[in-house]
């Protein structure tokens, strides 16, 4: 859904067979079958998407009656299409929640040996919460540390915390990563396209493993892709996290964000030239520069726990039915919200995502018609993506499946009902060896790829697949194209331009009766190949050399017992 509400620039993907080469040149020899058409149920589609989304689940928000009614509707229809339940005889798995609610926040003050101290108004200049279950938070006298872009890439010889102990200190740190202004994808951090290590959650992670006590991104709107008030209203009110388990990564005591404008104000304060040392950033031998000065601020937290749930199917393979291939999409939205003109205030996301919702139920209907494949195939509903990937984090690192025994999957985040279109968008291409899966499918399908047009936004990092990415697992995520047969690619992003402004994320995203099918009936057909694909291959396919999840999976795979090591 992100990238169907830009207009795409088309790249077409050369066609394969199960013999391909990697960007070196090496065979990579991958097993890539050739698959059927399957018997896809548009009926399906149809009546879960107008079922999902309909007042009477209230917006499917998690904790809520609609959610309730929401997670015995797909249990029910998981049974219906043969299926068996997934997590040891049970169709759930249990999502534990909490909920923090920050308030009374005093200023973020910044004080040094000479002159008064600043103070900067919440809201307005910074935003802060914290992620540890404590009535109370409290940052004193943290000193304050640039440390460039707030990366430690071993594999890259890339490392901005060298050199320094954070212990008990504040991480002050750049938006995106040191590649970003880069017209070409090329480049130690791929170009102009964002990477993980460009990303808030992993900057926010990798402070704390630190063992920093505060960590605090410049906002940027270019390279952060939004402007201030987009991280004003994420980052107040209400934050919903999984609940922590044992032997939880460690976690700093604020994380927050500050204006641009007032970076700089602390940057000339600390006697240092901003505009100098981001420049300097951008470069392999940039080291930390401690700035002298010190952080303090505090405030209150309102903490609510409270349960929700991952629903879990399986077709159990015939062959190897200890190998997963992982379908994904997320069943919940916004509840009520904001009133339309008419009073209408339920959020109903029939486009996001009671469409991806049913496209799960229709895809595992289609395979069980067709027979199970030699691998097992899993379709899982995960909640709480609305509030930040809630349910497929939990899952990822709570999972059923070992993830060594997971050889990949897709994910389905919301298809625009547009029509028919002669290309499909993937975010993040060029990451894994499952885009020659992609190319062979959409060879047999007689479509083309277009890649992100966007790919500096960060896209890849911001669905439920990414969960699993980080954890090693390859994933695609594909949306629907634009490049329409009818009105071309003017005609596709005029369709997501009206969806953005008038219905994305608002009372008016309702099923339409009247809704053509055809194009996301063509899009779930090649969902069908790339699940059977993988489901009847042997192959294991891995990121590409250089990517930022390939040393995780090549340790995960060398584990002892390890699946994916085995091929």
């Amino acid at each position: 859904m992100r990238t169907t509400l830009v207009a795409a620039s088309a790249l077409l993907l050369a066609a394969c067979n199960a013999s391909i080469e990697d960007e070196a040149g090496s065979a990579t020899g991958l097993d890539i079958p050739d698959i059927a058409s399957g018997e896809i149920s548009e009926e399906t589609m149809k009546t879960i998407t107008e079922r999902l989304s309909s007042d009477e689940f209230e917006g499917r928000m998690p904790g809520t009656a609609g959610e309730e009614k929401t997670v015995a509707y797909l249990i029910e229809q998981f049974e219906r299409v043969g299926l068996e339940p997934g997590n040891n005889g049970s169709w759930t798995q249990k999502v534990p929640l909490v909920e923090i609610t920050g308030k009374d926040f005093a200023p973020l003050t910044i004080s040094g040996d000479d002159g008064e101290p600043m103070e900067f108004e919440y809201g307005n200049e910074w935003v802060g919460v914290s992620y540890r279950e404590e009535a109370e938070t409290a940052l004193e006298d943290s000193e304050l540390v640039f440390v460039g872009y707030g990366i430690n890439a071993p594999e890259k010889d890339w490392n901005d915390y060298e050199g320094v102990d954070m212990t008990g200190k504040t991480a002050v740190i750049l938006v995106n990563d040191p590649d970003f202004g880069t017209q070409s994808l090329e480049g130690p951090f791929g170009g102009k396209a964002m990477t993980y290590y460009g990303r808030w959650t992993y900057k926010y992670e990798e402070a704390a493993r630190q063992g920093a006590a505060g960590a605090i991104i410049i906002h940027d709107t270019e390279p952060a892709s939004y402007g201030w008030n987009v991280v004003e209203s994420s980052w107040s009110g209400p934050q919903a996290y999984a609940q922590r388990g044992e032997n939880a990564p460690p976690l700093t005591t604020m994380n927050g964000w500050v204006q641009n404008e007032v970076a700089q104000q602390i940057f000339e304060a600390a006697g240092e030239d901003f505009s100098k040392l981001a420049a300097a950033a951008k470069k392999k031998d940039f080291k930390p520069v401690p700035l002298g000065l010190t952080a303090s601020t505090s405030f209150s937290n309102d903490i609510r726990t409270f349960e929700s749930q991952n629903v879990i199917g399986i077709l159990p393979g015939t062959e190897r039915p200890e190998e997963y291939v992982m379908h994904t999409a997320h069943w919940d939205h916004l509840g009520r919200c904001t009133p339309a003109p008419d009073g209408d205030d339920i959020c109903n996301g029939a486009v996001d995502n009671a469409t991806g919702t049913a496209a799960l139920v229709a895809l595992a209907e289609a395979q069980a018609k067709t027979g199970p494949t030699a691998r097992s195939l899993v379709f899982l509903a995960v909640t709480a993506e609305e509030s930040g990937l809630l349910g497929a984090d939990y899952y990822a690192a709570n999972p059923v499946f070992p993830l060594e025994q997971t050889v990949g999957g897709i994910n389905m985040d919301a298809f625009l009902i547009a029509g028919p279109s002669k290309d499909v968008t993937v975010v993040g291409p060029g990451k894994s060896q499952l885009d020659q899966f992609l190319e062979a499918a959409l060879e047999a399908d007689g479509r083309v790829s277009t890649p992100n047009p966007n790919p500096e936004a960060g896209y890849y990092y911001r669905s439920d697949h990414f969960a699993f990415a980080k954890r090693g697992v390859p994933m695609l995520y594909v949306d629907g194209g634009e490049d329409l047969v009818e009105g071309g690619i003017e005609a596709g992003a005029a369709i997501a331009k009206d969806y953005r402004d008038n219905r994305y994320h608002g009372p008016k995203d309702e099923y339409d009766p009247d809704w053509d099918w055809s194009g996301v009936m063509a899009d779930l057909q090649l969902f069908y190949r790339l699940g059977r694909m993988l489901g009847m291959s042997t192959s294991w396919p891995n990121w590409k050399e250089g990517d930022e999840f390939k040393a995780t999976r090549d340790e995960t795979c060398t584990a002892e017992g390890a699946a994916c090591g085995t091929v």
